[in-house]
């Protein structure tokens, strides 16, 4: 055997030695191509529920593809060679067999997670198509049910949208064109005239909203000031919080206002979307308190000159909120917000916990005829059914743009993207404003067009947004079409 270690032999001798392993190579190749390759094992056999991390679950789900499933979200796994597949990141994800040949967990970074079963649950295996199995391609339009929840319904003939819509969105979320969208709310002239669900969901079942739950904290940012416990946005935030002293100390720390959080121009060293930043989401998220992790961050701009992505923000806000109204951010999110809005303290999730013990990183679960709510809030100048339930200075404060993140306008915790819509009479371009979060979470306002637009969706860390291009495509042709041809 020749070693690292061994001293190397005479000239001649290495010469034989490179002559007699070239050989053996040449050999080995030659039995590998007489030899059938052995058959790939069935991809069947890595199914099953598995331990994930922190105590989690983590299921495996074949379908038209193979996919993992962890917290209720999708995520597409691409087989490379026997037992292995790869994230969409790229990771190498192995799965060890028994003796007996059966999967007995899978390794990751040189951790084995256990098999737990072969089974998966019946809401995780409805996530591999758009409509179970046998259920056909059923793209007829159907008007929402009216359910007495304070939402009006029509029926999309009679909204500047059409029956035409309603069956291409159905017919593209079938078909894959548009894929792991779970559901599609239109509420369009005063009425929502569509509402469809996909991948075993349907509109009693919460959703997660990744980002998106940022404007709901910035919705009760405008409460907490409505009701007096904040002065306003501009308020500064270090000295209102209980921290004795900070990290890399700066002066401006002490400046940084409510406003600037809420607009993600802060001047921390904290940017999500930079591999190196110290303030990145992966990072604050790993530590006891993400508000005071943020805080410690060193000041690298003035506040209120430059925005980046920023979820640790958000963390400092709602504790701001917090503090000041003396109360738990859920409980006095349903007291001042969901409950004027007809949304019963059950029908949605919170684990607001700002510590590296959740796991859920502070998202909230709504149902979507309930994101539909808070949209129409605003649209509707922070008025429901006829009670105002948020000031109107709060509702055009938090939609008018302070900054731009990633090239686009920016409210508070708001976006406000363009499209570029498509016409016969040439390229118009719309304006939106937009809650959104990973995966395709979205609440779409567009004034101009009497339009609020909420979609659900799985496509986490993919890079795609269905929804944009259902919207780009389909919707915003559409009413422009309408408005352009007189009623």
């Amino acid at each position: 055997m020749i070693t690292g270690t061994a001293a190397a032999p005479p000239l001649s001798d290495w010469r034989m030695t490179r002559r007699l392993l070239s050989t053996l190579a040449l050999l080995a190749l030659c039995a590998a191509c007489a030899a059938p390759a052995p058959p790939a094992a069935p991809l069947a056999d890595l199914v099953g529920t598995y331990e994930g991390d922190h105590g989690g679950v983590l299921e495996i789900v074949l379908g038209d593809e193979l996919f993992a499933v962890q917290d209720e979200a999708k995520y597409m796994l691409r087989p490379d060679g026997a037992d292995q597949v790869r994230t969409s990141f790229g990771q190498a994800i192995r799965f060890p067999r028994d003796a007996r040949g059966r999967v007995v967990g899978y390794e990751q970074d040189g951790q084995l997670h256990r098999r737990l079963a072969d089974t998966i649950a019946p809401l995780s295996a409805a996530l591999a198509r758009a409509r179970p199995a046998g259920a056909g391609t059923d793209d007829r339009y159907r008007v929402p049910v009216d359910q007495h929840d304070g939402i009006a319904v029509g029926d999309i003939a009679r909204s500047d949208l059409g029956p035409g819509v309603a069956q291409r969105i159905v017919r593209g979320v079938l078909d894959g064109t548009w894929r792991d969208v779970h559901g599609v709310l239109l509420y369009q002239r005063g009425h929502l005239v569509m509402e469809e669900y996909f991948y075993g969901y349907d509109g009693a079942r919460t959703h997660q909203l990744r980002s998106a739950t940022k404007s709901v904290v910035a919705t009760l940012a405008g409460l907490a000031i409505d009701r007096g416990a904040l002065p306003d946005d501009a308020v500064a935030v270090l000295p209102r919080l209980p921290y004795a002293s900070v990290a890399h100390p700066d002066p401006r720390k002490a400046t940084i206002t409510l406003g600037q959080f809420l607009s993600m121009s802060s001047g921390l060293a904290c940017n999500d979307h930079s591999d190196t930043s110290p303030g990145r989401e992966e990072v604050i998220d790993e530590t006891p308190d993400w508000v005071k992790a943020t805080l410690d961050l060193p000041q690298i701009a003035d506040p209120g000159t430059q925005a980046t992505y920023c979820s640790g923000g958000v963390a400092v806000v709602g504790r701001t909120v917090e503090d000041a109204v003396h109360a738990a951010l859920p409980e006095f999110a349903q007291a001042t917000l969901f409950g004027p809005l007809g949304i019963a303290r059950g029908d949605w999730a919170w684990n607001y916990d700002l510590s590296s013990a959740n796991r859920e990183y502070a998202q909230i679960h709504l149902r979507p005829r309930d994101m539909l709510k808070l949209g129409l809030l605003y649209a509707d100048d922070g008025v429901w059914q006829g009670r105002r339930v948020l000031s109107s200075a709060w509702v055009h404060t938090a939609l008018a743009e302070h900054s731009h993140v990633d090239n686009t306008g920016y409210g508070y915790f708001w976006w406000r993207p363009w499209m570029d819509v498509d016409t016969p009479a040439g390229p118009q371009r719309v304006q939106l404003i937009a809650a959104q979060g990973n995966g395709g979470q979205k609440i779409y306002l567009v004034p101009q067009l009497e339009l609020v637009a909420v979609f659900t969706a799985g496509a986490y860390n993919s890079g795609t947004a269905p929804p944009n291009r259902i919207m780009q495509g389909v919707i915003l042709p559409a009413l422009l079409a309408a408005r352009a041809t007189p009623r």
